[in-house]
């Protein structure tokens, strides 16, 4: 966000863009009510908030650049591989297929998926250490050395398998336009899990939160809680212990499910305290902000409430397939995609990959492979057909 903007105002003298670290100075966090970062103001007033690129800001302030794009995209002659979906898995999707010299597509609601919402990455094969965005970054600029329509800003709403052998595949988008295609990839990815319970989606940005290093640096000093006992939670736990005056973990089940490694860490903090088999009930506000949280304890059903500033949720994956549900591929029981031993769906012609699939292990290197078996999975059936 800071880096378009940046590049907004040094290429257009009638944009002029301040950029305030919150963690440096409180009192303007306090006075603009921030509580979830980047939190943008236009023209003094609330623009928007959270992760957005410079195309994403365009499209915002150009209102009429949407209709423009659909009309560019339904212009379209078909492709022969289009690839739904920008992360890891379709970046190495649409790499695979365009080396194969057939005509490829890539639509993607944002480029990059949920690594642009990841912090350090310290198990990429070959990569000793990256960070999400210049990652995400890195896909991109590697998609591009090769011949792909890149569709950036694309919400997939709709699947129209192909009526026979012989026919197009058609994924429909939010923005009206509508693209064919002999064979598709679909690699949605996934997002975080939320809790469900009253309360989450009214203070989502005032003080709920997923992303515990793009907001931890907000509670400085103040009381919050980390839901999930995983990986993801632990982790989350012990970096926020390093800045917060006290963080409480609440798990669901009995025990922790992180590595062991990880819990051990946690155990050697003193202002981290664990609760473990409480259901989270209700997130508690004054209207305007945080305020606590209430949970029940699964052995006792006594109701307890912890005073806090702040939630962070961390309790794994949904998979992007609501768009899906109407029943155009199999989906698990977890709305999963169902796939075989090369990528396809329970439809001819259409693939999955990484996240939104059944394959277990949501790593990044374990979708960038499927990613990549997928794309040699749809050339096969094309040269096949």
């Amino acid at each position: 966000m800071v880096q378009a903007l940046n590049l907004m105002a040094v290429l257009n003298p009638r944009v002029r863009h301040v950029a305030i670290d919150g963690a440096l100075f409180q009192e303007e966090v306090s006075a603009r009510e921030v509580m979830s970062v980047p939190a943008v103001f236009l023209n003094g007033e609330p623009f928007d908030q959270g992760r957005m690129t410079l195309d994403q800001i365009l499209a915002r302030v150009d209102t009429a650049s949407t209709a423009r794009e659909t009309e560019r995209l339904n212009a379209m002659s078909a492709f022969d591989v289009l690839v739904v979906g920008g992360g890891p898995a379709g970046a190495a999707a649409a790499i695979y297929a365009a080396r194969k010299g057939v005509r490829t597509g890539l639509a993607a609601e944002r480029l990059g998926g949920q690594v642009l919402d990841t912090q350090g990455i310290d198990n990429l094969i070959s990569v000793p250490h990256t960070q999400g965005p210049k990652l995400a970054a890195d896909l991109e600029a590697h998609v591009r050395q090769y011949d792909v329509d890149l569709m950036n800003l694309q919400r997939a709403v709709a699947l129209v398998p192909a009526a026979d052998a012989s026919g197009l595949h058609e994924v429909r988008f939010e923005s009206g336009a509508c693209l064919r295609s002999k064979s598709v990839i679909l690699a949605t990815g996934a997002r975080w899990r939320e809790m469900g319970v009253p309360g989450e989606r009214d203070y989502r940005g005032r003080g709920v939160a997923y992303c515990p290093h793009c907001d931890g640096p907000l509670f400085k000093g103040k009381r919050v809680a980390v839901i999930g006992g995983g990986n993801s939670g632990v982790e989350a736990a012990i970096d926020l212990a390093g800045m917060a005056a006290q963080v409480t973990l609440v798990e669901f089940m009995n025990e922790l499910r992180a590595d062991a490694v990880l819990q051990e860490k946690l155990h050697t903090l003193p202002n981290v305290q664990v609760i473990r088999h409480a259901q989270t009930t209700r997130v508690e506000g004054d209207g305007s902000r945080v305020t606590g949280l209430t949970y029940k304890d699964r052995d006792t059903d006594a109701v307890h409430t912890l005073s806090l500033d702040g939630i962070f949720v961390q309790i794994g994956l949904v998979p992007n397939t609501e768009w899906l549900q109407g029943g155009a591929v199999e989906l698990s029981g977890r709305g999963e995609i169902v796939t075989d031993a090369h990528g396809m769906t329970t439809v001819p012609g259409v693939f999955a990959a990484g996240d939104v699939t059944t394959v277990p292990y949501k790593q990044i290197v374990i979708a960038m492979g499927e990613g990549a078996r997928a794309a040699l999975g749809a050339f096969d059936h094309l040269i096949r057909r």
